[in-house]
């Protein structure tokens, strides 16, 4: 079977070098010039540095090409891609099935991955969403990993779980889309709080009653949207928010950590050198739960300290005094 991986950071080489091992894999990056210099060292020095390319992956500049005559589409550009990307993948080979690993909202739109592909394809589609708690570099080095596939066509998820299963990528099946891309979405800003709390030395119970207060902010908005509350006690909710939160390898934590230092949002992102999804998608969260009626104080804290100006000690004081509720 033939992959089409669109997409050369990090997440989109190392499925690609995963699946290599089983499929022919054809992955795509938009940098030419790099594309080529991965194939000259078979190694992508800019985002899994050290992780060799196993011979058999094959990478090419061409997005025509990389998408002819594949059994399979698997898009994991930034979530900013996603829309050109399907577009594209439509004009050239309409009705190829179609998986996608991107995260977040859209920018000023706010609509979730699953929304912009069927603006793109239609809502009868064969696709699907590839989610849950997966560091790039563990997952290109082989280390035990489990990740959920979602669509809302039961005979479809079942398929493609079983053509890309393997005993090291353990992927799960699943028809809530919707959850799973809240799920997937809305960690990121979690994870940011939790990285200016750990930043701040507020401790492990800080950290433990935030990822707790996290992820029933994720579950009432999921809910009211559609999605199914056991998605969020699984891989695409409490599993993606507790790798993304306590893991020092998520680039949205990092962002919460040097935000708790002083430093300048702008100045974070260039350091960074890859995309933290959680910072674009932390403001449309915000606009949602408002739109949706659902209270998310972590999220709007959050959204308040990335775009508003507001400080990181004054975001922890704002939700210390929240008044006491039930839980």
């Amino acid at each position: 079977m033939k992959i089409g991986v669109f997409g050369a950071g990090a997440w989109g080489t190392a499925l690609a070098v995963s699946f290599a091992q089983t499929h022919r894999v054809v992955l795509w990056g938009r940098n030419a010039d790099e594309m080529n210099e991965m194939s000259i060292r078979r190694e992508n020095r800019r985002y899994l540095p050290e992780i060799k390319l196993p011979d058999s992956l094959e990478l090419c500049p061409s997005f025509a090409e990389t998408a002819a005559d594949a059994d399979l589409h698997l898009v994991v550009t930034p979530l900013a891609g996603l829309r050109e990307a399907t577009r594209r993948l439509r004009q050239l080979h309409p009705g190829v099935p179609l998986l996608w690993a991107c995260k977040g909202l859209e920018k000023d739109s706010g609509k979730l991955p699953h929304e912009i592909v069927f603006e793109e394809l239609g809502d009868d589609a064969p696709c699907g969403v590839l989610t849950g708690p997966s560091f790039a570099v563990e997952v290109a080095r082989g280390l035990p990993t489990a990740i959920t596939l979602a669509s809302a066509d039961t005979a479809f998820a079942e398929h493609w779980v079983s053509a890309l299963h393997q005993p090291l990528l353990r992927i799960y099946a699943n028809t809530d889309v919707v959850g799973a891309e809240i799920g997937g979405a809305v960690k990121n800003v979690i994870a940011i709080a939790a990285g200016v709390s750990d930043g701040m030395g507020f401790g492990l119970n800080a950290r433990a009653a935030l990822l707790t207060r996290g992820l029933a902010e994720i579950s009432r908005l999921g809910v009211e949207i559609g999605g199914r509350q056991e998605t969020f006690m699984g891989l695409a909710g409490m599993g993606d928010l507790i790798l993304t939160c306590t893991g020092d390898l998520s680039r949205n934590r990092r962002v919460g950590l040097a935000l708790a230092e002083g430093k300048s949002l702008a100045q974070i992102l260039t350091d960074l050198g890859h995309v933290a999804e959680g910072v674009s998608t932390a403001h449309e969260v915000a606009v949602l739960a408002r739109r949706s009626g659902v209270e998310m104080p972590i999220c709007a804290a959050v959204d308040a300290l990335l775009h508003d100006g507001v400080d990181a000690r004054q975001v922890v004081e704002q939700l210390l005094s929240r008044d006491p509720k039930h839980e």
